[in-house]
């Protein structure tokens, strides 16, 4: 079955669409009032962004895409399923927004875009890279489109974090419990209904495939990528609920209700030399 974790997780992740897009799902009424805002932690680091080339890689439907093109920024938003992709360009064509969707498997973008060494940003954040099961290659494609001292943005649930999963968990505070070793996880065949977004949501695609790539291999996948870190924070909440225990803060992320016992997202700038 991991043979075929592109369709898979193709299926899985078109089907979110309709469910994304629903009553229950994201919440785009502050998109179309123009007053948008990212989650919290990208809103603290990423800085303005008009007039830059933008390349929003594994765009699911385009919220965060449109987000930065109302903020003046020329973005071009990539992703692998077609319902999405459509989507993300009639929500662009309603608001008005010139921004531009492309629909492509990752590692195919460089086939898809031929723009290389072009974009002043490459922007992917939340649920990337855990469906790719080759960090290098995902590496060298956001290098492929950088421009010589163009940045990459990337911010994602922490890998540390991942070893634990609610399935697992068994105490009464409902603590995660152990699911996969941090080192040597993958593929990972998980078979899960539900939808982080809408709760009472039943998925029919439910099989999914990820990965875990431990934190170290990120780094290295893009050192070697020809990109060099200027930073790296680990943070103490993430922008979804991961596990039932976490409690919602303030500015609408998800954090641990009493102690911080591991980091629950990461995130990181690095630049293309």
């Amino acid at each position: 079955m991991a043979d075929d974790w592109r369709e898979l997780n193709r299926a899985n992740w078109d089907e979110r669409v309709a469910v994304h897009l629903g009553p229950r799902g994201y919440d785009l009424a502050p998109l179309r009032a123009g007053r948008a805002r990212l989650n919290a932690i990208e809103e603290a680091e990423l800085g303005p962004v008009a007039g830059l080339r933008v390349l929003h890689l594994q765009c699911h439907f385009g919220e965060d895409s449109l987000i930065l093109a109302g903020r003046g920024a020329e973005v071009t938003g990539l992703d692998f399923s077609e319902p999405a992709v459509d989507a993300a360009r009639a929500l662009a064509a309603e608001l008005g927004l010139a921004a531009r969707f492309v629909r492509a498997d990752l590692y195919d973008a460089p086939a898809a875009i031929p723009e290389p060494a072009s974009f002043d940003l490459v922007f992917t954040t939340w649920g990337t890279i855990g469906w790719l099961p080759d960090v290098a290659r995902w590496a060298r494609v956001v290098a492929h489109f950088l421009r010589p001292g163009g940045a990459l943005y990337f911010a994602d649930a922490h890998p540390a974090a991942l070893v634990f999963d609610d399935m697992a968990g068994t105490d009464a505070e409902r603590r995660p419990g152990w699911f996969a070793p941090y080192f040597g996880a993958g593929p990972l065949v998980i078979d899960d209904a539900s939808d982080y977004a809408d709760p009472e949501a039943r998925l029919v695609n439910r099989r999914q495939v990820n990965w875990l790539h431990p934190l170290g291999a990120v780094l290295e996948a893009l050192r070697e990528a020809g990109l060099r870190l200027e930073w790296l924070r680990e943070h103490k909440r993430v922008t979804w609920r991961m596990f039932r225990c976490l409690v919602r803060d303030a500015e609408g992320c998800w954090a641990w209700p009493d102690r911080p016992w591991l980091p629950l997202s990461v995130s990181l700038r690095a630049v293309r030399a």
